[in-house]
C-alpha cells in the first residue's frame, strides 16, 4: 500500500510539471518520535563537544562557589511537547588545555570523583544541584517555559530511558538528569555512565519529614538500606552536619538611625540646617535575618550521637561556624524615597495657575491701568526715578491681594515654613539688599574638588549655589509640605522675588559673576543672564550718578580719557529711537571735526582707557589709546543653539555667507566705533595693529638715504576684495562705547528669562532641578560612605555617576532612564545602613570591644560582600561571643515570659537553664558518603552520595548511587 501511495504521488507530480522528478524518502530508522527526540539529544552532545571522558584536576576548597561558572542552552522537541536542555561546567584552565580522551579507558567519570569530594561541602552560593550533588559539570532537561510538567510515572520513564540511550549511544560521561514533577518542587532525576559503571540520580521530595527520619540515626539506615552492600562490617560512613540557625528578632540592639523629626517638619520649625541636608538612612533595620550556619565536617558513624532521644550535637561546640545576613526586601529608606518622589514631578503636566487656582494676578481696571502705566514710565527715555508705579510694586500688590483673599488652610506652605525657606535661599534679605558689598557670590569650586568634577560630569550646579540650594527645598517642600501644589507655590515665590531683584537692583544671593557657565544646567545659566542683566543695570545707575556729579562739579566743557565723560550719562544706553538719533548728531559733529583735521581733535577723543604701550598713528604722531569697548552680550546655551540655528538656516550661498557674517560682526564695529572716538584720525591699519596684531605685517626696508626702516602693511587676507573688516570699518562712525547701541539690552534679556522663569511648570522645574538633586545625593552618599569604608559602595558610586552623567549631558535626556540612577542610588544607600546595622549589632559603633574592633571590622566588611563568612574561633571567637549573645537575649525575649506563666501556675522556680541558648534549627542538612562494591561483593567499589535536608516545610533525600555494569 504504502509503495502504491508513493507511486501515485509520483505520478500526479509528473502530469503536474513534467520536467520535475520527485524523490521522497523515508528514513524508517527515525521513525518514532521516541527515536528522533533521542537522535536530537545525541546531536546536541555531539555539537558541545561533550563526548568522551572529562579530565580535570581535583576541585579547591571553595571552588564551586568562587569559581566562574558558564551556560549554554538549546531548544528540542518530543512531538509538540518543547524541552529545553541546558549545560552548566565550571571553568578550569587546566581542564582546557587538556584533550578528553587523554584519561585512562577505565577511569572513573569525574562526576563520580565529585561525590567523594569533601571541600565544597555546603556551597554557599550555587545551584541547588551542584550543592546536593557536587557535581562540577552537568546537564539538565527540564520543560519548556509554557509547557506542563512531566508528572506522569511513564513519561518520566521514558524520558529517563531517552536519556540512558542517548549516553550509552555518545559515550557522554557528563551526568544528564531530568526535572520532573511541578517546576516549584525542583525534582531531578538522571544518571552518569562510564565505562563499566553507572551512576543513577535519584530524589525524594515530601512536605514533612517522617517522624523516624529527623535525626542522624534514622537517616543511616535509609542509607544502608539504599546502598544494599553486602559485606560485613560496613565500610565507614563519612558523615558531615551542618544546622542553620536564624535570628530573626533584632529588636535586641538599638536601631543606630535616628529618625527625623517629622512634627517639627510639619508644624514649620525649620531653619537653614534642615533645609540644606538631604536625609540619609534606613527608618528600619534593614537586616530583617541573620543566619548562622554550625557545620561538623568529616565525622565517622561512631564518633557522634543523635537520635531521638538525645544528640551531641551541640551548636556551641561546633567547629565551624559561618554567617550570612538576609537584607530586607525594600527596606524604607529615606534618601531614596525622597529621590523618588521628587522624580514622580517631572510626570505631572499641570501649570502653576491649574494647580494653585486662579491666577496670580486679578484681572481689575484701575491695578491694570497702573501696571500699563507703569510700562510706559519704564520704556520713557528720562532717566526719572520710578518709586510708585513700577513693576515691582505692582506685583507685590498683587502678592498682597493673592494673600488677603487665599484663606490661610489654603496655602500650600505656611508663613513661618515660607519665610524659612526664603530666608535658607536668600540669607542677604536680613541684610540692606541695595548693599552690594554684603552679597557674597558663590566661588568657582576648585578644578581638582570632587565637587567640581561632579557638576561638570551632571551638568548641574556648583553646590552652594543658589541652584543648589532652590532643589534641596523644592524636594523636601514636596516630600513634607505638601507636594505638587507646595512646588508651585514655592515657585511662585521665588519668581517674584527674581522680579524684585531685578526692579530694585539687588544682585541675586549665591550666584558666580561674570557670563552665564554652560557646563551647568540651563536654569543655573538663566539666573546667572538675570545676575548679569541686573549687574549691568546697576553700572548703568552708578554711571549716571557718577556723570551726573561731574557736571555739577566741573561742567560741561571738561573732557578726559575717564570711561564715563560728561558728554552723556550712562543712562543713555537705551534702543529708544531718540537716544540714537542723539548719537548720530554727535558723531556727526565729530567727523566734522575729523574733517577740518584740526590740532586740537585730540580734545575731541572720548572713551579712552589706556596708551597701547609706545605705539602711535601711523598717520599722526598721536599715541594710540586703547578704547573702552562693550563688553560681549553674554548668551545662555538655548540662546546659543538659536542664533546657530539662524545662522544654519542663511545657506551656503554668497549673499548667505555675506549675511551671516554682518550678523556676526556686530560686535566687530562696535570695537570699530569705539577705536575711531578714541583715536581721531586713526585708520584701519592702526586698528588691526591693536585688534589683531598678526594681521600686520612689517618688514624690514633700506630706504633712499640707505638707512634701514620697518614698514608695515596690512595681511593678504585683509586685501582681499570685499573684506568684512574694510566695509565694516568704512561704515563704522566715531562713537565711543557709552554712547552706542547697546550689544546686550539687559532690559529686553531680564524680561525674557523672567517670562521664561514664570511660564515654568513644576514638571519643567524639576526635570532642570533634577541634576542637582541627583548631585547633592551623590555627595551624600560619599560623605556617609567616607566614615564606613565600603570598596562596592565606591565602585557603585562610580557607575551611578557614569550612567548619570551620559544621560544628562544628553542634548534631549530620557528622564524615565533617571529613575534606574535613583533605583541605584538606593541600594547603595540600603548597603550603608546595612553596615551600620551590622557594626550595632557587632558593638563596634560604640567601641564596646576595642581589643577586636580590627577582625570585626573585618568580619563586617566580608558580611557585606560575600555570601557567606566563615567566623574565625567559632562560637569560642569575638564575632562568635556576640553572635552568641544574640541569640541567647532573642530567646530569652522570646521564651522567658510564656515560661514564667507556666511556673507561677505550677508553682515551680525560675529555672533559667529551661531557656536554651539557640532556637530549634530552622535547617538541618546532612551528608552521607561511602564507597562500597554495589551490587554484588565481587563488584567494584563505587563511590555513594545521600545528601538530606530537613526543615519546616520541606525534607528531601539526594541520592547518587554508582552500580558496576561489568560485574554484577
Amino acid at each position: 500500500m504504502h509503495l502504491e501511495r508513493n507511486k501515485h504521488r509520483a505520478k500526479m507530480a509528473a502530469d503536474g510539471d513534467p520536467e520535475s522528478e520527485v524523490f521522497e524518502i523515508t528514513d524508517f530508522t527515525t521513525a518514532s518520535e521516541w527515536e528522533r527526540f533521542i537522535s536530537r539529544v545525541e546531536e546536541v552532545l555531539n555539537d558541545w563537544k561533550l563526548i568522551g571522558s572529562g579530565v580535570g584536576k581535583p576541585l579547591e576548597k571553595g571552588e564551586l562557589t568562587s569559581g566562574s561558572w558558564e551556560e549554554h542552552t538549546q531548544e528540542i522537541n518530543f512531538a509538540d511537547f518543547r524541552f529545553i536542555i541546558t549545560h552548566h561546567c565550571l571553568k578550569q584552565e587546566s581542564a582546557e588545555s587538556q584533550s578528553r580522551d587523554e584519561q585512562e579507558e577505565d577511569a572513573y567519570p569525574l562526576a563520580m570523583q565529585d561525590l567523594l569530594c569533601m571541600n565544597n561541602d555546603f556551597p554557599p552560593r550555587a545551584h541547588c544541584l551542584v550543592r546536593w550533588f557536587g557535581v562540577r559539570e552537568f546537564l539538565v532537561i527540564s520543560p519548556g517555559a509554557n509547557c506542563e510538567a512531566v508528572v506522569s510515572e511513564s513519561k518520566c520513564n521514558l524520558l529517563l530511558s531517552s536519556v540512558s540511550i542517548a549516553l550509552a549511544n555518545t559515550g557522554c560521561q557528563v551526568p544528564l538528569l531530568v526535572q520532573i514533577q511541578q517546576k516549584w518542587r525542583k525534582v531531578y532525576a538522571g544518571e552518569c555512565q562510564g565505562p563499566g559503571v553507572r551512576t543513577d540520580f535519584e530524589m525524594v521530595h515530601l512536605r514533612k519529614a517522617p517522624g523516624q527520619y529527623t535525626h542522624l540515626s534514622g537517616l543511616l539506615d535509609v542509607f544502608k538500606n539504599k546502598i544494599g552492600c553486602p559485606l560485613t562490617p560496613l565500610p565507614p560512613i563519612s558523615i558531615s552536619i551542618r544546622f542553620t540557625f536564624v535570628l530573626q528578632d533584632g529588636q535586641q540592639c538599638s536601631w543606630p538611625q535616628q529618625p527625623p523629626d517629622f512634627d517639627a517638619l510639619l508644624a514649620g520649625e525649620v531653619g537653614g540646617v534642615e533645609f540644606g541636608k538631604l536625609p540619609f538612612g534606613a527608618c528600619e533595620d534593614p537586616i530583617s535575618e541573620l543566619h548562622l550556619a554550625t557545620t561538623w565536617p568529616n565525622l565517622t558513624e561512631g564518633i557522634v550521637v543523635d537520635n531521638d532521644v538525645y544528640s551531641d550535637l551541640d551548636p556551641l561546640q561546633a567547629p565551624h561556624w559561618s554567617v550570612r545576613v538576609r537584607k530586607a526586601d525594600n527596606p524604607q529608606c529615606l534618601l531614596g524615597e525622597f529621590l523618588m518622589e521628587f522624580f514622580k514631578l517631572c510626570c505631572r503636566k499641570e501649570t502653576s495657575e491649574e494647580i494653585l487656582g486662579r491666577s496670580a494676578v486679578e484681572e481689575e481696571g484701575k491695578e491694570n491701568s497702573d501696571i500699563s502705566q507703569a510700562l510706559s514710565k519704564l520704556t520713557e527715555p528720562a532717566a526719572v526715578p520710578i518709586h510708585k508705579l513700577s513693576v515691582s510694586s505692582m506685583v507685590h500688590s498683587a502678592r498682597k491681594r493673592i494673600r488677603r483673599n487665599r484663606r490661610a488652610e489654603e496655602s500650600p506652605i505656611n508663613n513661618d515654613v515660607l519665610n524659612s525657606i526664603l530666608l535658607y535661599l536668600f540669607p542677604d534679605a536680613a541684610l540692606d539688599k541695595a548693599d552690594s558689598s554684603e552679597v557674597r557670590s558663590t566661588q568657582e569650586p576648585a578644578r581638582d574638588s570632587e565637587d567640581y568634577h561632579l557638576y561638570n560630569q551632571l551638568k548641574s550646579a556648583p553646590s552652594d549655589s543658589l541652584t543648589s540650594r532652590l532643589a534641596l527645598c523644592v524636594c523636601v517642600v514636596n516630600f513634607h509640605h505638601g507636594g505638587v501644589r507646595a512646588v508651585a507655590h514655592l515657585w511662585q515665590e521665588f519668581v517674584l522675588e527674581m522680579r524684585y531683584r531685578w526692579e530694585n537692583n539687588c544682585l541675586i544671593y549665591g550666584l558666580a559673576g561674570g557670563a552665564p557657565d554652560l557646563r551647568c544646567c540651563l536654569l543655573h545659566q538663566k539666573l546667572q543672564m538675570l545676575n548679569c542683566c541686573i549687574e549691568r543695570k546697576r553700572a548703568r545707575d552708578d554711571g549716571r550718578k557718577s556723570g551726573a556729579s561731574d557736571r555739577s562739579r566741573l561742567g560741561p566743557e571738561s573732557a578726559g580719557p575717564a570711561e564715563v565723560s560728561p558728554g552723556k550719562s550712562w543712562d543713555s544706553w537705551s534702543d529708544s529711537e531718540e537716544e540714537f538719533f542723539e548719537c548720530l548728531s554727535d558723531t556727526e559733529e565729530m567727523k566734522d571735526t575729523e574733517s577740518e583735521k584740526k590740532p586740537g581733535s585730540k580734545s575731541r577723543a572720548e572713551g579712552r582707557l589706556q596708551p597701547h604701550g609706545k605705539l602711535t598713528l601711523l598717520k599722526s604722531p598721536e599715541p594710540l589709546y586703547i578704547p573702552v569697548t562693550q563688553e560681549p552680550a553674554p548668551m545662555t546655551e538655548d540662546l546659543l543653539e538659536e542664533q546657530s540655528e539662524v545662522l544654519a538656516k542663511l545657506g551656503t550661498s554668497a549673499e548667505g555667507a555675506h549675511l551671516r557674517a554682518r550678523m556676526q560682526s556686530a560686535c566687530l564695529l562696535s570695537d570699530m566705533e569705539s577705536f575711531k572716538a578714541a583715536n581721531p584720525g586713526c585708520c584701519l591699519e592702526d586698528f588691526v595693529r591693536w585688534y589683531s596684531p598678526r594681521d600686520y605685517v612689517e618688514e624690514e626696508e633700506v630706504d633712499e638715504a640707505g638707512q634701514t626702516v620697518v614698514r608695515g602693511d596690512l595681511s593678504a587676507r585683509m586685501k582681499i576684495p570685499g573684506n568684512m573688516w574694510v566695509e565694516a570699518w568704512e561704515t563704522a562712525k566715531a562713537t565711543p562705547a557709552r554712547r552706542q547701541k547697546r550689544l546686550f539690552d539687559d532690559t529686553k534679556e531680564a524680561e525674557k528669562v523672567l517670562h521664561y522663569l514664570s511660564q515654568q511648570k513644576p514638571s519643567d522645574l524639576t526635570r532642570h532641578l533634577m541634576p542637582c538633586v541627583l548631585h547633592a545625593a551623590l555627595l551624600k552618599i560619599k560623605e556617609e560612605e567616607a566614615t564606613e569604608d565600603i570598596a562596592s559602595v565606591r565602585k557603585a558610586l562610580q557607575q551611578v555617576t557614569a550612567h548619570a552623567s551620559k544621560l544628562l549631558r544628553h542634548p534631549n535626556p530620557d528622564f524615565k532612564k533617571l529613575e534606574d540612577v535613583i533605583v541605584q542610588m538606593s541600594a547603595v544607600e540600603a548597603v550603608i545602613a546595612c553596615s551600620r546595622s551590622l557594626k550595632a549589632k557587632f558593638g563596634i559603633a560604640g567601641g564596646q570591644r576595642e581589643d577586636d574592633t580590627d577582625e570585626l571590622q573585618r568580619f563586617v566588611s566580608c558580611l557585606l560582600e560575600e555570601p557567606e563568612v566563615s567566623v574565625v574561633g567559632a562560637g569560642r571567637g569575638p564575632a562568635g561571643s556576640i553572635i552568641h549573645k544574640l541569640f541567647v537575649s532573642s530567646q530569652r525575649a522570646a521564651l522567658l515570659a510564656p515560661m514564667e506563666d507556666e511556673a507561677g501556675r505550677s508553682g515551680g522556680t525560675d529555672d533559667r537553664k529551661a531557656v536554651p541558648d539557640f532556637p530549634p534549627p530552622a535547617g538541618r542538612e546532612v551528608l552521607l558518603r561511602t564507597c562500597v562494591p554495589r551490587p554484588a561483593p565481587y563488584s567494584k567499589a563505587l563511590p555513594q552520595r545521600l545528601f538530606c535536608v530537613l526543615t519546616r516545610d520541606e525534607f528531601r533525600l539526594a541520592g547518587a548511587f554508582s552500580s558496576d555494569t561489568c560485574f554484577f
